[in-house]
């Protein structure tokens, strides 16, 4: 069963630990993004490992709305992308497919290559915090195209070819280093990115833009040099597992009392999350097909938790594993230095019975760039505490399966409201919790 409307309402009756075996496919923070560099190629790509989420399909209408041919390929989860006959879309096209997602920002360069001209409608995405679309086009100008505000948009064009540059980055930012690739490789020249992100999803795509016939270098200190080429052709590529989803249904597990064995996830791109799970007294055991994830019984412990970017904590691993942390005995710290409002989600938790008080002040690490901003980016949770079934309304997608999560560990039943918004990164989520042992039902049908 797959949950389309964001104003569905799914009913969890909690207290039952989460038991069984699941998987992750691809992530979504690469998937999306590999399948836009297709349109810099002159001949097909194969993206493979491919989750059905909803960033995937609205990146996949955008391509077909822009004369991309998208088809299934041989094997599940494998997509095949044609971008021989690109063309212009029409606004209204695009502006009902981008109101959900913010990726639509990252094909103004491939656009501009493309056709010379690109436009971007007002863009959706989750409310964790200011993701500013200014820089994006800042970067874009530097390279040389030229933007005008209309009242629907963004419109841009490149009357030249694009040239390369040097961008130093403020902050190291996943979506800006992913408009800079997308953009330089094909541009004239060498383009150096200083302050750059490095996730494995960055790297990722890195290796798909490489084996269209990109030069990328990547150096130790965060800078990237992308020489320009004047073709690319295409790719076939098997995308990175989902770190995140695999960190989120370990994080249930402990919350739980549970026992989950997440097949496809892996070591490597995960260890920073691994030591913490081991500290707050979480167990896992590795193998080549993925990682069990359980609660070995006895207390959980409070921990001092600081998220960065990569090879720091994860921003989006906070969230999960603060309904963990509730259960844990002691006082837990939480700094979170990448989302200024991402903390925001602990108010219904409080709802549901855990003692979380929120700061302004950087605590438990090193001042921030939003230690002096008023924003309420700190943390302590007091544990443990008995979570109780609420009504939740669903914030943004990694709050959502927080709340879900709270939700399967609280005593009764939760109403959670807006689950629909919990596809745009979990992958037949509601099948997953029915395998899991999960008593969740939409109002009128029992799913487990």
């Amino acid at each position: 069963m797959t949950v389309n409307d964001v104003d569905d309402v799914l009913l969890v009756h909690g207290g039952t630990p989460l038991e069984g075996e699941i998987r992750v496919r691809g992530a979504k923070n690469l998937v999306p993004k590999a399948m836009v560099a297709a349109l810099l190629g002159s001949a097909p790509s194969r993206l493979r490992n491919v989750p059905d989420i909803r960033d995937v399909r609205v990146v996949r209408g955008l391509l077909q709305l822009h004369g991309v041919t998208v088809r299934p390929g041989d094997e599940p989860g494998e997509l095949v992308l044609d971008p021989t006959y690109v063309e212009s879309a029409n606004v209204a096209d695009i502006d009902a497919h981008a109101g959900s997602s913010r990726i639509p920002i990252l094909f103004c360069g491939p656009l501009l290559h493309r056709l010379g001209h690109a436009f971007i409608p007002g863009l959706g995405g989750c409310d964790i915090g200011g993701r500013p679309i200014d820089f994006h086009f800042d970067v874009l100008r530097q390279f040389g195209a030229r933007i005008e505000k209309r009242a629907d948009g963004q419109y841009l064009e490149a009357p030249q070819r694009l040239r390369g540059t040097k961008i130093a980055l403020p902050y190291p930012s996943v979506g800006a280093t992913e408009q800079v690739l997308l953009t330089a490789v094909l541009a004239e020249g060498v383009t150096e990115l200083s302050n750059a992100a490095v996730e494995p999803e960055i790297e990722d795509l890195i290796c798909v833009l490489q084996k269209m016939g990109a030069i990328i270098a990547m150096d130790t200190d965060r800078t990237i040099r992308i020489t320009g080429v004047d073709k690319l052709g295409g790719y076939t590529h098997r995308a990175l597992p989902d770190r995140l989803e695999a960190a989120s249904w370990a994080s249930a597990a402990l919350a739980t009392e549970g026992d989950i064995y997440v097949h496809g996830a892996q070591q490597r791109s995960m260890m920073t999350f691994l030591n913490t799970y081991r500290k707050v007294g979480g167990a896992f055991e590795i193998d080549d097909e993925g990682i069990r994830f359980w609660h070995p019984g006895g207390q959980l412990k409070s921990i001092a938790l600081e998220t960065d970017v990569h090879p720091g904590f994860q921003t989006d691993w906070q969230q999960p594993l603060v309904v963990a942390l509730t259960q844990a005995t002691g006082l837990s710290i939480i700094h979170e230095t990448v989302y200024e409002s991402r903390l925001g989600f602990t108010s219904a938790l409080n709802q549901m019975g855990a003692h979380i008080q929120l700061y302004r002040e950087c605590l438990g690490g090193s001042d921030c760039r939003f230690g002096q901003r008023n924003f309420l980016h700190s943390a302590v949770v007091s544990g443990p505490t008995k979570l109780q079934g609420a009504d939740l309304e669903i914030p943004d997608l990694r709050g959502g399966f927080s709340y879900l999560i709270a939700a399967l560990a609280a005593q009764g039943t939760s109403r959670v409201h807006g689950i629909g918004l919990i596809n745009r990164g979990y992958e037949n989520f509601m099948e997953k919790l029915s395998e899991l042992g999960a008593k969740v039902e939409l109002p009128g049908k029992a799913l487990g």
